[in-house]
């Protein structure tokens, strides 16, 4: 069993549930705040490659957020004690 961080986020990333939480909390997170950050530049028509990347970035950032704490939520599964 790993115990460690890295084991632990290994761990995380073979887990569906973990997964559908970050998806359910990430993206509508980041998706607002691209919608409030960068919002004003998409419906005026001002977009550069600044603003395409700040796009892009904001709902990755928050999906990352929201995966490294749901990872962190996650319980460790508990040492098997019917073997001793």
């Amino acid at each position: 069993m790993r115990t460690g961080l890295r084991g632990r986020l290994i761990t995380a990333l073979r887990d569906p549930q973990v997964w559908r939480r970050t998806l359910a909390l990430g993206m509508p997170v980041g998706l607002l705040q691209v919608a409030l950050n960068q919002g004003d530049h998409w419906l005026h028509l001002t977009v550069d490659r600044a603003v395409v990347l700040k796009t892009i970035l904001s709902p990755v950032l928050s999906c990352t957020i929201a995966f490294l704490s749901s990872a962190a939520a996650r319980p460790i599964s508990a040492p098997d004690r019917t073997s001793s």
